[in-house]
């Protein structure tokens, strides 16, 4: 089967799609034939090994010392059940499915791959492609778990910084629905795209600084761990909370618990509440140069990449 491998760190040059052996699933195993995967900012700090110098040494551990450990990336796909172990209840083949590889060293930038029954793996809302579905695994997921702690009720003013991005746009679409009041911070080009979201307010933080304009908020979620902390929260209520990406989206509770958040997903999913944004869409064979646009930083929601 194709799959796209990295053997060293370093630029989207890296990546090489090479022919390796289909997987075989084991009793309690589905094998996925991928459809689509994604390349998130995930995927590219563990390319290049850019991670902040306070975690440099557990990455190290975790990503492989000299060379990477886990040589195919991809932290999300969809697909369809090629195959299930002798065990296996929940799937059946030919069964379309949407799941973060994230419990199982990735895998998503293959042909195949094998994932556990009860993993992080759900049936796929048959009226949503499979760009789309794997595309709100992850942001969703971050955006979920996040704003769960902020506990939003109707009428609260909630403001999402960074709200074009995978996170930002799943994270408007959810504060909305959930009846907060949102406004969206990002930049000149997508103003029109967040308020398209759900958005009552969107401010260009090219031309304005959010803290300087008198509102202040119930909630205030930094989707890209861009602005400094300190200043954010000078803008918000007495009593309002302040989230952070990357200090507020552990997974607390187990699999169980990051299971049900991917349910839920699919449930928003379903309903039509929550939909994709996908910025572009590149064949596997390009893989390359999706992962040089994402490293610009400035990708409108997800960069998907189809596989078959």
């Amino acid at each position: 089967m194709k799959a796209v491998v990295y053997e060293r760190y370093g630029s989207p040059e890296v990546l090489r799609l090479v022919e390796i052996a289909k997987p075989t699933p084991k009793d309690n195993e589905v094998l996925v034939r991928v459809r689509a995967t994604t390349v998130t900012k995930g995927d590219v700090r563990m390319r290049s090994f850019t991670v902040p110098r306070a975690q440099w040494i557990p990455a190290r551990l975790y990503l492989g010392i000299r060379k990477p450990r886990r040589p195919i990336l991809g932290m999300e796909l969809a697909g369809d059940i090629e195959a299930v172990g002798s065990n296996v209840t929940r799937f059946k083949v030919g069964d379309p499915v949407f799941a973060s590889t994230f419990e199982v060293s990735f895998g998503g930038y293959a042909e195949y791959t094998c994932m556990p029954e009860d993993g992080q793996i759900v049936l796929k809302p048959d009226q949503v492609s499979y760009g789309e579905a794997a595309a709100v695994v992850g942001g969703g997921m971050t955006a979920l778990r996040c704003l769960k702690k902020a506990n939003i009720q109707p009428g609260q003013t909630v403001l999402i910084y960074g709200a074009s991005g995978a996170v930002g746009t799943n994270a408007v679409q959810l504060a909305h629905h959930w009846g907060a009041v949102v406004t969206g911070v990002c930049s000149t080009a997508n103003l029109d795209l967040v308020r398209g979201l759900g958005a009552d307010q969107v401010i260009d933080y090219t031309r304005e600084d959010f803290t300087q304009l008198g509102d202040t908020y119930d909630v205030i979620f930094d989707a890209v761990a861009k602005f400094p902390p300190a200043r954010a929260k000078k803008a918000l209520k007495p009593a309002g909370i302040y989230l952070n990406v990357h200090k507020d989206s552990d997974e607390r509770g187990g699999r169980s618990v990051r299971n049900e958040a991917l349910l839920a997903l699919k449930d928003l999913l379903e309903a039509g509440t929550l939909k994709t944004v996908i910025d572009r869409t590149y064949p596997l064979e390009q893989i390359v140069e999706a992962h040089r646009y994402v490293d610009q930083g400035h990708k409108k929601g997800n960069v998907v990449i189809t596989v078959a």
